[in-house]
């Protein structure tokens, strides 16, 4: 059905809630701010920096001061405190057999992105990774430019099937402003609610489901 699969990362192919919240919780806590976990799960998904300033309104310098702290425990630990989720390799085997074409599109630093895909034996599995500048200069407004990259890197023509793959609306809301299909996943930290109130083309609730639906 799809020949381009774009796969969004946190959240879609692992589960990064440790790593991503403790980095959160070390980044506040430098303000004066403490947060429980839990309450920093909804963050898991969006751009870093639209976090820090509209949940918290942080000025433009405290914003920048968050991220720094923030990269500072995921560079050093929150990376690892993370888990791929069960039958992603398997998944993406699958479709590399069946000839997919499989990106990636994070709102996550590229960096941080490709060590991510390094730890979990994952990036021979893809054949481009989209990710944000350290300055989040591709992520201001949304994933818009990160699918848009991943998209050109290998269908500069548009003439191949795509579809985004991704747990949060801002995956769904960036596949539409790139007149791609969409498919919302519900083990993630995006609820059906949240996906298909973005009007997700298609919702799956497996890995299993996800699979016949792109095979």
């Amino acid at each position: 059905m799809y020949k381009h699969c774009i796969f969004d990362l946190d959240g879609t192919l692992t589960d990064p809630k440790l790593g991503i919240t403790r980095s959160y919780q070390y980044a506040l806590s430098a303000f004066g701010i403490n947060e429980e976990p839990d309450d920093l799960i909804g963050f898991i998904g969006p751009p870093l920096r639209e976090t820090f300033k509209i949940h918290y309104g942080f000025s433009d310098f405290d914003t920048e001061k968050a991220v720094a702290k923030f990269r500072e425990y995921l560079t050093e630990t929150g990376l690892y405190e993370n888990e791929i989720y069960p039958g992603i390799p398997e998944l993406l085997q699958t479709l590399k057999d069946n000839g997919k074409i499989l990106t990636i599109a994070t709102s996550k630093a590229k960096i941080f992105a490709d060590k991510t895909l390094d730890h979990f034996d994952l990036e021979g599995f893809f054949d481009f990774v989209s990710g944000d500048e350290m300055d989040g200069t591709l992520s201001k407004g949304g994933k818009r430019e990160i699918i848009r990259l991943a998209i050109n890197a290998v269908d500069p023509e548009r003439k191949t099937q795509t579809v985004m793959i991704g747990d949060r609306k801002y995956d769904i809301i960036g596949a539409q402003e790139n007149d791609i299909d969409s498919i919302g996943v519900t083990w993630g930290y995006g609820s059906f609610t949240e996906l298909k109130k973005a009007k997700a083309t298609h919702i799956v609730d497996s890995v299993f489901t996800l699979k016949d639906l792109i095979i």
